[in-house]
């Protein structure tokens, strides 16, 4: 079968090669000249199922009520628009405990299964791509929130993860960079399986490993709009003009719902920015060793071999890349603050990237309501941890295979069916 996928960041890079090792035609289409460098290269870099509570919980209404008010918050709204309405209405619906519950479950069960496959393809593959197995940290700087990250990881070690409770003292001893910061946390959960890794660097190896399989990267082309006949998506339109392929895989990130309403579908992923900062360690004995993010802040950060990357913030301004000075400040000092005289901020790289956010928190994988337009988009802030999962469970979908996990809480249809309230496609 021919197959287009639309999206060259990591969720389509690994689409593309899971799609070619079960030898069908591929053609890959993105509008930047090189994979993986608009949101996969601006991401904190954690491999973290550990990591996969959802945004949509029952402290979350309070704290966007917050940032509305113009207070300093992880999760910060800065322009509203019709479509984030409607999002928000829907994400609302979803902080109940219960769907919090269900939701968080589901996107660690899609996380777990992605980290073994990735750890399984950078082994047949041999992609180098900085990858460290050494854990994550989670930190919390005050009692009532240690506590409560106590209560929500019990979920998760119920379903198999390892994750321990550490306090100052331990924190210092496991990540011995922090041991001028411990002091400011209360305690922190240390997840002994998560990882870090460079998602471009991963995505350019696997494309380089795709293409051995004969896939086609069409580099620089964008998808200005998709036709149909009503019940097939029957031609994708490029400067160049249209192409046809069999099957089309939508996995454009922030991207995608807006080439869907061009086909009268609302797809309900919204954009949430993020900011990072890549720049070289110059003291090696004073940088993390680890992944880790200071909760309170959302500032995360993981080791790329000679580079630190550090990446803080979820902003929903719409479609808005723009970036000041200003809205480094948070990272650069935490920077200093949390591991001081390890960064050489001279020369560091500084960009935005926009997450692909459902409202209830998994992504949106499966056959939609055109008979040949398959989803693979919505990955939120966990997109480079879902990737080679989501991709293996398309191509089971695409192929009429029964996936290794069950694919119902990612299907657009199924979601629509059977909880009208979610997000979905339609």
């Amino acid at each position: 079968m021919k197959v287009a996928v639309i999206g060259a960041g990591v969720v389509g890079v690994a689409t593309a090669h899971a799609l070619a090792e079960r030898g069908h035609e591929v053609h890959v289409y993105d509008r930047r000249p090189q994979v993986a460098t608009d949101t996969s290269a601006s991401t904190g870099g954690l491999i973290a199922p550990g990591h996969s509570y959802t945004w949509a919980s029952p402290g979350a209404p309070m704290m966007l009520l917050r940032s509305l008010a113009g207070r300093e918050t992880s999760i910060r709204v800065r322009r509203a628009d019709t479509a984030l309405a409607r999002w928000g209405l829907r994400f609302l619906r979803e902080c109940t405990p219960s769907r919090s519950r269900a939701n968080t479950l589901a996107k660690f069960e899609l996380a777990r299964y992605s980290q073994r496959l990735l750890d399984e393809i950078a082994h047949r593959e041999g992609l180098e791509f900085n990858q460290t197995d050494k854990g994550v940290l989670y930190l919390y700087r005050s009692e009532p929130e240690f506590a409560d990250a106590v209560g929500r990881s019990a979920l998760l070690c119920d379903h198999g993860r390892q994750q321990k409770a550490l306090d100052p003292e331990q924190i210092a001893a496991v990540e011995p960079a922090l041991r001028h910061a411990a002091g400011e946390f209360a305690g922190a959960i240390h997840d002994t399986s998560d990882g870090t890794g460079d998602p471009h660097k991963f995505s350019t190896a696997l494309a380089a490993a795709a293409r051995r399989q004969g896939v086609e990267f069409h580099l620089s082309t964008a998808i200005d709009g998709l036709t149909t006949d009503g019940s097939t998506i029957n031609g994708m339109r490029t400067a160049d003009g249209v192409v046809r392929s069999d099957a089309v895989v939508l996995a454009a990130g922030s991207a995608s719902p807006l080439l869907a309403r061009d086909i009268g579908v609302y797809l309900p992923v919204y954009p949430a920015k993020g900011y990072s900062v890549t720049a070289t360690i110059k003291d090696p004995d004073r940088a993390p060793a680890l992944g880790g993010i200071d909760e309170r802040y959302m500032v995360a950060w993981s080791p790329f071999g000679s580079e630190l990357r550090m990446s803080a913030t979820a902003e929903f301004v719409g479609y808005d890349r723009s970036a000041a000075p200003a809205d480094y400040a948070r990272i650069l000092a935490a920077g200093d603050r949390l591991f001081p005289g390890a960064i050489d901020w001279t020369g560091a790289h500084y960009r935005t990237g926009l997450r692909p956010v459902t409202p209830d928190g998994p992504p949106l994988i499966g056959l939609g309501r055109h008979d040949n337009l398959y989803y693979n988009t919505g990955h939120g802030n966990v997109g480079w941890t879902m990737a080679c999962g989501s991709a293996r469970m398309l191509a089971d979908l695409m192929d009429g295979r029964r996936p290794d996990i069950d694919p119902t809480p990612y299907s657009p249809v199924l979601r629509r069916r059977h909880r009208s309230h979610r997000g979905a496609v339609g």
